[in-house]
């Protein structure tokens, strides 16, 4: 596991969309996360953001975020369609394979099974002609899936070749999933792994999750949860995970600080991760026993 394998998220750097790419590229990183915003939000347009990422050399690691698709009825889910497939469709002009869906929390959609399976199926479907895959993630203040156990459950029941789950450690530590139930996870169906950490030990309603979430993540090394999010990194890379890891760091202290000093956070933030799966695949150490 070296640099290769991480790709920094430009929602943790300040800037211009061209600045954050020139200074993840300087930092040693080959991929980057994109969000939505970077796209449809750059000031000469949709398809000068497009240019730029691609003039940049670096791989798109995957495009967020789809958010509150499933379990929607009527006119609110045909609208959630016509949204999903615009985002398929930069997704695919950015060169991307993935495509990021989140767990639902509008407070309109149903959480039965069926319907969150059958949604998930024609998400899933959408995106077959576009050569993408869906990963989807489970928010810890999700309305109906909330932990990885439900969004597994979830894809399994959609079975679908391009659907699978995102993994994403804050969410994971924020609602203190029993990490024990990762080994149920194929491997193969793991699209995507995203990790931070966070700066206190609780967190105790869905608001302080979210506020947490979106302004005051750190990058895992940093933070007071170091070692359940190498336990984390451990037992996925024990299962036979071999994609990608995305730093997702939303921090508003970052986002006044210069490029490349965040960017030199993250790579510190690499070799941590890095050296724990190092550590970890090592033979342990015979002792020999003298004779005299």
């Amino acid at each position: 596991m070296n640099l290769d394998h991480f790709g920094m998220d430009t929602i943790t750097l300040a800037g211009p969309l061209e600045a954050k790419l020139r200074a993840v590229k300087a930092a040693g990183f080959t991929q980057i996360m994109l969000n939505a915003t970077d796209i449809v939000g750059h000031p000469d347009g949709e398809s000068a953001a497009i240019a730029a990422v691609r003039a940049s050399g670096l791989r798109v690691t995957g495009f967020q975020v789809l958010r509150d698709f499933e379990g929607l009825a009527g006119h609110l889910h045909a609208y959630k369609v016509d949204v999903a497939k615009a985002m398929l469709e930069m997704c695919r002009a950015l060169g991307s394979s993935i495509l990021l869906a989140c767990s639902s929390t509008s407070a309109h959609a149903t959480g039965e099974t069926d319907s969150l399976k059958t949604d998930l199926q024609k998400l899933a479907l959408l995106a077959v002609p576009l050569n993408i895959r869906i990963a989807y993630e489970a928010l810890s203040w999700g309305r109906y899936v909330n932990e990885f156990p439900q969004s597994w459950d979830l894809v399994q029941e959609a079975d679908r070749a391009n659907l699978g789950v995102c993994l994403d450690s804050y969410h994971i530590l924020a609602n203190r999933t029993d990490l024990g139930l990762l080994p149920d996870i194929d491997p193969r169906k793991v699209f995507l792994v995203q990790l931070s950490d966070f700066m206190w030990q609780e967190l105790r309603s869905p608001e302080d999750r979210i506020d947490t979430a979106r302004h005051f993540r750190v990058f895992p090394g940093e933070g007071v949860h170091s070692l359940e999010v190498a336990e984390l990194v451990r037992q996925i890379d024990g299962m036979g995970y071999r994609g990608d890891y995305s730093f997702e760091v939303f921090n508003d202290d970052y986002r006044q600080l210069p490029l490349p000093m965040v960017c030199e956070r993250a790579k510190r933030s690499v070799k941590w991760v890095s050296d724990l799966v190092s550590r970890r695949s090592l033979p342990l150490r015979r002792t020999s026993t003298s004779r005299g």
